[in-house]
């Protein structure tokens, strides 16, 4: 959708937002994340949302005014943290967990990829996209690096250990644009062997 004023009902600003149950509403958010995923940021309307979903148009605008207040709002509803609970007792191994994990999903959830330039141009949807998908990873990646400084596998004062996040993050986006493939769990096992563990001084 090119222009949101655009081809918004009027009325709809003087609407009052309408109740939905909490099914109702994370199936819109379903839909919304689906259609990004499968065809791109700029592709998706509210059109196509009230659609698949069988609402009308104007349903989907009195709750969010304008598509990246929608899509904000599906990222936060989809708020999920994938390295948490990964706590092996070693440092190396739990990076190479997370590297495993991280593998698994980076071909198939493809919304990172899909929102990548829409983000930059909108801060809300950079807050969400923050909140629901990049800062909880991180938070379980800092957790993972505490618990290895804890043990005495790494010095907290290393300088290495604050560009971890970084470095994961880093190879899940770059490597689709600088080789043509995603970061597979294989690719990133070896990447976190040959980078990271070299980076914090780890066998």
């Amino acid at each position: 959708m090119t222009s949101q004023a655009a081809d918004r009902p009027e009325a709809v600003g003087a609407s009052r937002r309408s109740k939905l149950t909490p099914e109702r509403e994370q199936e819109f958010f379903d839909a919304v994340l689906e259609q990004i995923r499968a065809c791109g940021y700029d592709a998706v309307t509210m059109e196509g949302v009230a659609a698949s979903t069988r609402c009308s148009k104007s349903t989907l605008y009195r709750q969010w005014k304008t598509k990246p207040q929608f899509v904000a709002a599906a990222l936060r509803s989809d708020r999920r943290v994938r390295f948490a609970g990964i706590d092996t007792g070693s440092l190396a191994e739990d990076l190479r967990q997370a590297a495993r994990i991280a593998g698994e999903w980076s071909g198939k959830d493809t919304l990172l990829q899909a929102l990548g330039h829409a983000v930059m141009q909108d801060p809300e949807l950079q807050r969400a996209l923050r909140e629901a998908l990049v800062e909880p990873e991180i938070a379980a990646l800092r957790e993972i690096l505490r618990r290895g400084v804890e043990r005495g596998e790494v010095d907290a004062d290393h300088p290495a250990l604050e560009y971890v996040p970084a470095q994961m993050f880093g190879v899940l986006r770059m490597r689709p644009v600088v080789e043509g493939e995603y970061a597979d769990a294989r690719y990133l096992v070896r990447f976190v062997e040959a980078v990271v563990l070299p980076a914090l001084g780890l066998p």
